[in-house]
């Protein structure tokens, strides 16, 4: 049986509260690529962070993007159809493995922290232009061995 919910104004408050703060934590980890390279620091190193540096501000601005629309619905100023039409969260574009290996463990896991909360984002997206509408995998099991039995019987 399909069952139908909505967001709530608490949850997106709640994931817009964590996307600040973790877009603060990106701000300050990567602002270190618009400073003069120091003497000797590696430019594999310096073009990594500011690579992977642009990917995890975009998926962050992606994800603040998203939240400010849910917010702007629950608060009238855009419509629910608006939100449908041109609200929706952009793939994500991974990081490289090779570039995540030259970066300090600290900043690999901060980047990986923006890709598990895109990932969140995304499904909570994916669910909400879906209507919320989720069958149960036991009911999809059970209507699949009705079908079978139907078919043999």
């Amino acid at each position: 049986m399909a069952r139908t919910t909505n967001l709530s104004r608490p949850i997106i408050e709640a994931l817009y509260t964590e996307a600040l703060v973790l877009a603060d934590e990106v701000r300050a980890v990567f602002a270190a690529g618009v400073r003069e390279p120091i003497a000797g620091e590696d430019a594999f190193v310096r073009l990594a962070l500011s690579t992977e540096g642009l990917k995890t501000t975009t998926r962050m601005m992606h994800v603040l993007a998203w939240l400010l629309n849910q917010r702007a619905l629950f608060s009238g100023e855009l419509s629910e159809n608006q939100v449908r039409l041109h609200g929706a969260l952009p793939p994500d574009r991974g990081s490289d493995a090779g570039q995540l290996a030259l970066l300090e463990p600290e900043t690999r896991a901060l980047i990986a922290d923006t890709e598990k909360l895109h990932q969140r984002i995304a499904r909570l997206d994916e669910a909400w232009r879906q209507h919320f509408e989720m069958t149960s995998p036991v009911r999809v099991f059970q209507d699949r061995i009705g079908r079978e039995l139907g078919r043999l019987g």
